[in-house]
């Protein structure tokens, strides 16, 4: 009798596992990102938001398209290529996702054109900030700006030699195609120097040159194209020629890099090397103006030899991420309101930062609370002679650090510095290069040859001797230490002086600064790492969630994280929703997991948050009974995460501050109605509007109103 149970239990598992690898139980990987970017547009086109603003999610969306031809496509070009048959979750070949993302991506680059045609630009107008063609100028000012074109831009123009050279097309940049030579076949391809100019020229006003009056360039705001005054100049770039004319492209080239290793290669200078190929990378979609003649497409098309499915045409400028430059503009009138970020009166300057945080653990939620507190803290790390050593990972850094000048202080003055500065941060990678010998040349000790995992975990650690010993003072978070972006990013940082955690974190940098051993890696009690134990740990509290369920009918698990795609965890949740547990997530960008499924997700509920700062933060609630455990951390629940970086989630040990950040960061969000979108069964998503009698919640704006509450829980 017990081995007929065994039998039907094991029969009773592989059925269940055939069930939920059904691929329709599974959203598609890129077309849930080209839903995100959807959403992205959506903010552009809300009135709720200043204007500038608003300009600034148009060229989010546009930078957002960008990477996902660059990155996303690109791997799937590849996959064709190679001939592969591999499916996605859903079950999808790799032309089939082209083809029905490019079903999706068409409406969306339409919808992103007329915005800037029929809401942006006129909007601007009433501001008195124009965008104006060329056409429409008075003939003094197409004297003056021509002039600026003769005097500035024409200096500096490269002319390439007669013909198509497809190896000398920029990705991203706008290329004009100049044809009407005497020679039926003669044309020549312009790039537009966007880099050194800017895509948008100022015009000055009245009969003024552009460099004459600096106070009334201040207040004035009228702009051309860069592309649109080189058509118009075309006489001095080809003096000898006339009637000719200029069409825009652009072409976008793969952006993955692969990094070509030998045994006694630098990994620094690997790097370097391999970054030359994302320029002669190969093209992934082409955009043209849909004014261009067909028979100069078919002479592009002709020599990139791009299929039909990866063109795509536009009404309007091409190129919309340079809308960056207008959200420069200094109207600070147009843009969201400033606020101070809160900071804890036990955390300012003047105070002892490490007695405060010896005698309690403290949060921070940025941007709602400074970053000074952490510039602050390494600040004075680097000046206290009783600091031993500091330790931190680099990911993503700004270009004026002063975290990095802290580190440089601290090395100069002798103290043991070790950075761990992850060179494969996509498209941060010539940054990075140039950080790692910044901090070499400086006496630290660098660490970066990771060939085979990103180090995306943001750690810190600093080591001081003490009175009574040495105390280990310790920064687990979601963001990179970058003072630009703490101030836009929505990031979680966990401050601590407890022993046990300290001693945890040392014996992790000192895994990663030895490289990586292959032997089983060390169980943590606070710490969750990848690439080993992080995915089997997460896997492990859904069951006893799922135990402890059945046992009391209490279980509840609340996640908010940036995209879940990695299969197995969205089964263990599949299968804690079958077991009547009710699930919350609040999943920012692309999810895989469907919910609603009757049977099998229906107790799953997710929602998606994009509005004046970018979600980044990473919190997991298991509520398990007197166990119930926060974690937080960098991982989200992606293949990449788990499988592929060295990521850490951590086990917030305070209880005080597990309740706060339940109740005033996780549960917040969760009740947000204002900016958030709900996730349908079908992968799209609609508004989540309040019910009748629920109070109104932007979340983000409660965070703001509410700043630094977390750390005022009471105990």
């Amino acid at each position: 009798m017990l081995d007929a149970n065994l039998n039907s239990d094991a029969a009773d598992n592989v059925n269940q596992k055939k069930t939920l690898d059904d691929p329709s139980y599974f959203l598609n990987r890129e077309l849930s990102w080209v839903r995100f970017n959807a959403r992205v547009l959506e903010e552009a086109r809300d009135l709720w938001h200043p204007l500038l603003e608003r300009v600034k999610f148009m060229a989010i969306c546009g930078s957002n398209l960008d990477e996902f031809f660059m990155t996303r496509v690109a791997r799937l070009i590849k996959k064709i290529n190679k001939g592969s048959n591999e499916k996605s979750m859903d079950g999808m070949t790799s032309i089939e996702q082209i083809e029905a993302t490019r079903k999706e991506i068409l409406p969306l680059i339409e919808k992103h054109s007329e915005c800037l045609r029929n809401e942006i630009i006129p909007a601007l107008e009433t501001e008195d900030i124009n965008l104006l063609c060329f056409s429409d100028l008075s003939e003094r000012r197409k004297a003056n700006i021509r002039e600026f074109f003769r005097n500035s831009v024409l200096p500096s123009l490269e002319i390439p030699k007669e013909g198509f050279n497809t190896g000398a097309i920029e990705s991203l940049h706008v290329t004009l195609f100049i044809s009407g030579f005497p020679e039926e076949e003669c044309c020549y391809l312009l790039d537009v120097p966007t880099e050194k100019f800017g895509r948008f020229v100022r015009i000055p006003r009245g009969g003024e040159s552009r460099e004459s009056n600096k106070d009334i360039q201040d207040i004035e705001y009228d702009f051309v194209f860069l592309e649109d005054l080189m058509a118009n100049s075309l006489d001095m770039i080809f003096p000898s020629q006339k009637n000719l004319k200029a069409y825009p492209f652009r072409l976008t080239r793969n952006g993955e890099i692969d990094i070509l290793m030998d045994e006694s290669a630098d990994f620094l200078n690997a790097v370097k090397k391999s970054l030359s190929s994302r320029r002669t990378g190969f093209p992934t979609r082409i955009e043209f103006d849909k004014t261009m003649p067909q028979y100069i497409k078919e002479a592009i098309l002709k020599a990139v030899g791009l299929p039909d499915y990866l063109i795509y045409e536009f009404d309007g400028p091409l190129g919309l991420v340079d809308l960056w430059q207008l959200h420069k503009i200094n109207r600070p009138d147009l843009k969201d309101k400033t606020f101070l970020p809160s900071i804890s009166p036990l955390l300012t300057p003047e105070k002892d930062l490490f007695a405060t945080v010896a005698k309690r653990d403290f949060v921070l939620y940025h941007p709602y609370d400074g970053f000074e507190v952490i510039v602050d803290l390494l600040k004075e790390a680097s000046q206290d002679n009783n600091v031993i050593e500091i330790c931190i990972t680099m990911y993503r850094m700004d270009h004026k650090s002063p975290v990095v000048d802290s580190l440089i202080e601290a090395a100069r003055r002798g103290k043991k510095v070790t950075t761990i500065i992850e060179l494969k941060a996509k498209f941060d990678e010539e940054n990075n290069v140039l950080l790692a010998s910044r901090l070499r040349d400086a006496g630290i000790n660098t660490i970066y040859n990771f060939p085979n995992f990103k180090v995306h975990a943001k750690l810190c650690l600093i080591v001081r001797r003490e009175k009574n010993g040495i105390v280990r003072y310790s920064h687990i978070g979601s963001g990179n230490y970058n003072a630009v972006t703490a101030k836009i990013y929505g990031d979680i940082g966990y401050l601590t002086a407890k022993h046990e955690v300290g001693i945890e974190l040392e014996e992790l940098f000192e895994v990663l600064t030895s490289g990586l051993p292959d032997e089983k890696e060390k169980e943590f009690k606070h710490l969750l790492v990848a690439p080993k134990t992080l995915k089997s740990e997460i896997l492990k509290r859904i069951d006893n969630e799922i135990e402890f369920h059945r046992e009391t009918g209490k279980g509840y698990l609340a996640f908010k994280l940036n995209n879940l795609e990695e299969k197995d965890v969205i089964k263990a949740l599949y299968k804690a929703s079958m077991a009547g547990i009710k699930i919350d997530l609040n999943v920012r960008g692309l999810c895989c997991l469907r919910p609603g499924i009757k049977g099998i997700s229906d107790n799953i509920s997710v929602i998606s948050i994009v509005g004046r700062f970018l979600e980044h933060a990473r919190i997991y609630y298991f509520q398990d009974g007197e166990k119930s455990e926060v974690l937080v951390g960098s991982s989200d629940m992606m293949f990449r995460n788990l499988n592929e970086r060295i990521e850490v989630l951590f086990s917030v040990p305070d209880e005080r501050l597990r309740c706060a950040i339940l109740e005033y960061m996780l549960k917040i969000s969760l009740r947000d109605n204002v900016k958030a979108r709900r996730l349908l069964s079908d992968g799209t998503y609609e508004r989540a509007l309040p019910k009748e009698g629920d109070h109104v919640v932007n979340s983000q704006s409660w965070l703001i109103q509410n700043r630094g509450i977390w750390n005022e829980y009471p105990a």
